[in-house]
C-alpha cells in the first residue's frame, strides 16, 4: 500500500533580496528622469555620490565586523539607501551634505543595529532627518524648476554643477553665462503655501509662479511625483510589496486634505492634489513606507501604519514647523510599528482567532 506524504503548504518565489532591490532601483528611474529634466543634473549627481558613499561605508563596517563583504554587498540594500537619500536631497547641495547623510544612514541607522533586517528605523530617513536638523540652510536651498528660470537662462550644465557641488564656484549655465547660485534656487510649492497667510488659494495660485506655471501642485514637483507614482505602480505590478501601506497613506492624506480644504480660503490647509503631488509624497508612499524591515508586518498593521504616516504628514505640513514631513512621519511610525504588530498579529494557521504577540499558543 502506498502512502502519500502530506507536508505543510509552502510559498515559492524565484526572487531574492538582491532582485527585489534591483527592481526598486529600476522603479526610481521615472522619478529621477523627471527631476533631471526639470531641475538639471543635480539629483543624478546626488544619487551617484550617495551610492558610492553607501557602498564604501557598508564595506568598511563589514570589514570591521569581520563579515564577508561581497556576500552582503550583493543584496544591493546599501545602494537602495543611497538612491533614496540622493533623490530626497536638494539638487546641488554641497558634497559633504550627501556624504554625512549617507554615512549616518548606513553606519548609525543600519550597521550599528546589526545590518539589514535588524534596523528599527528607515536608514534613508534617519540620514535625511540628521541633515535637516544639523544643516537647515543647505537642506532648504532647492533649485528652481525649468519653467521658473529667467528668460534666456538655461539649466545648470553638468560641469558647472560639479564645480558648485564640490567647490562652491559660480554657476555657468548650459549657455555659458556665469550666474550666482542664488539665481537658481527658489521656494518649493509647500514652502510657498506654508508662508501664505492672507491670500485666497485662487489668488495664490495665480500670483505665485511655482503654481501658475504648473498644472496641479507646482511646476516640476508634480511631474516628479507622477514619475514616482509610475514607479510605485510598477512595483505593485511586480508584487514587490502589497498595496496596503502606500494606498492607506495616500488615502489618509486625501481625506484629511479634503476635510480641511475649506473651499480655498486663506486659512485652507490646501487641496488634495497639492498634498498628493507636492514634496516627497509619492516617493514616501511607494519607496519609503513600504520598507519591510521598519514597517508593520500584518495586513491590518500595514493599513494602520500607512494611515498613520499620511495623517502625520498632513498634520506637520499644515500645523507644524516643516513644509514637508515624510521623513519625520515615517520615523515616528517606525517607533509605533512594534506596538501595531503587537495588536494586529494575523490568525495563526489552524486557529480560529488572532492573538497578541505576548500570548502563548496552546500546544
Amino acid at each position: 500500500m502506498a502512502f502519500m506524504k502530506i507536508t505543510s503548504p509552502h510559498a515559492h518565489s524565484p526572487g531574492n533580496t538582491g532582485n527585489v532591490m534591483q527592481q526598486v532601483m529600476l522603479a526610481c528611474i521615472p522619478g529621477l528622469i523627471a527631476l533631471s529634466y526639470f531641475f538639471g543634473p543635480g539629483t543624478l549627481i546626488n544619487v551617484v555620490m550617495a551610492c558610492a558613499t553607501a557602498v564604501a561605508c557598508e564595506a568598511g563596517v563589514l570589514k570591521l565586523r569581520n563579515r564577508p563583504i561581497a556576500f552582503y554587498l550583493k543584496d544591493y540594500s546599501a545602494l537602495v539607501t543611497g538612491v533614496l537619500l540622493g533623490l530626497a536631497l536638494p539638487p546641488y547641495c554641497p558634497w559633504w551634505v550627501v556624504v554625512v547623510g549617507t554615512a549616518s544612514a548606513i553606519i548609525l541607522a543600519k550597521q550599528l543595529y546589526g545590518g539589514m533586517g535588524y534596523n528599527p528605523f528607515n536608514p534613508a530617513m534617519v540620514g535625511y532627518v540628521i541633515l535637516l536638523i544639523s544643516f537647515p540652510v543647505e537642506m532648504t536651498q532647492w533649485a528652481a524648476p525649468r519653467p521658473l528660470l529667467e528668460e534666456g537662462q538655461a539649466l545648470i550644465g553638468p560641469l558647472s554643477a560639479l564645480q558648485q557641488i564640490w567647490f562652491g564656484l559660480p554657476v555657468t549655465d548650459s549657455m555659458g553665462i556665469e550666474r550666482g547660485f542664488d539665481s537658481y534656487t527658489g521656494a518649493t510649492p509647500l514652502d510657498v503655501f506654508k508662508q501664505n497667510n492672507s491670500q485666497l488659494l485662487e489668488q495664490l495660485y495665480s500670483s505665485a509662479p511655482i503654481f501658475s506655471e504648473g498644472r496641479w501642485a507646482g511646476a516640476g514637483y508634480e511631474w516628479a511625483n507622477v514619475g514616482f507614482l509610475i514607479g510605485g505602480l510598477y512595483l505593485l505590478y511586480k508584487r514587490i510589496f502589497t498595496w496596503h501601506a502606500p494606498v492607506s497613506m495616500l488615502a489618509s492624506i486625501f481625506v484629511l486634505s479634503a476635510i480641511f480644504y475649506d473651499a480655498g480660503s486663506s486659512n485652507s490647509g490646501g487641496s488634495p492634489l497639492l498634498h498628493l503631488f507636492s514634496g516627497a509624497t509619492m516617493l514616501g508612499a511607494f519607496f519609503i513606507a513600504t520598507d519591510p524591515v521598519s514597517s508593520a508586518v500584518s495586513t491590518r498593521g500595514r493599513l494602520i501604519y500607512g494611515a498613520g504616516i499620511g495623517a502625520l504628514v498632513y498634520i506637520i505640513r499644515v500645523w507644524g514647523n516643516y513644509p514637508d514631513a515624510v521623513a519625520f512621519a515615517v520615523l515616528l511610525m517606525n517607533f509605533a510599528a512594534p506596538f501595531i504588530d503587537h495588536y494586529t498579529l494575523p490568525r495563526t494557521y489552524g486557529h480560529n482567532k488572532s492573538r497578541r504577540a505576548t500570548e502563548k499558543q496552546e500546544g
